[in-house]
């Protein structure tokens, strides 16, 4: 499942960057501004948004490929980098339902569905190590040990 997340995560970035390039080249073109705005500064910041926004989801697909890779649960930085990715697609598929329609919204849930079950999935309990009680029988923090039973005499 991870593989799946990391090979979308490379095709989006890869999709993000082209479009924003391609708006930027198609503002160029027009040789128009937007309320007064320099359409060399739109183009520009069209194409490095769309490269920011590309090496973003291009990282996230890193970390993801690398959870594959190892079988383990993602720690510190790329988990921060996993739930910030998911965050964005949750507000990418709002805005996406109402400027694109249904189809793009579902996309968008899809990817943040892949990323929430990657997070899940891999957020299992290690197995007790030697020497450590068994899982049913530890108490956490804020539980009671049962009293002891008192010995036969």
């Amino acid at each position: 499942m991870a593989w799946i997340l990391a090979l979308v995560l490379f095709v989006e970035a890869l999709g993000v960057a082209a479009l924003n390039w391609f708006l930027g080249i198609v503002v160029d073109r027009q040789d128009m501004s937007l309320a007064g705005l320099d359409p060399d500064a739109m183009s520009i910041s069209s194409k490095v948004g769309g490269i920011v926004f590309g090496l973003y989801f291009a990282l996230c697909g890193v970390v993801a490929l690398l959870v594959a890779l190892r079988d383990r649960a993602p720690a510190g930085f790329g988990r921060i980098l996993l739930i910030s990715v998911a965050v964005v697609h949750g507000l990418l598929g709002a805005f996406a339902w109402g400027l694109v329609g249904p189809g793009a919204f579902v996309s968008m849930v899809v990817v943040l569905g892949l990323v929430v079950l990657l997070l899940m999935t891999y957020d299992r309990l290690e197995a007790p190590s030697e020497g450590s009680p068994e899982q049913g029988e530890s108490e956490g923090p804020g539980q009671i040990a049962p009293p002891a039973a008192p010995s036969p005499s």
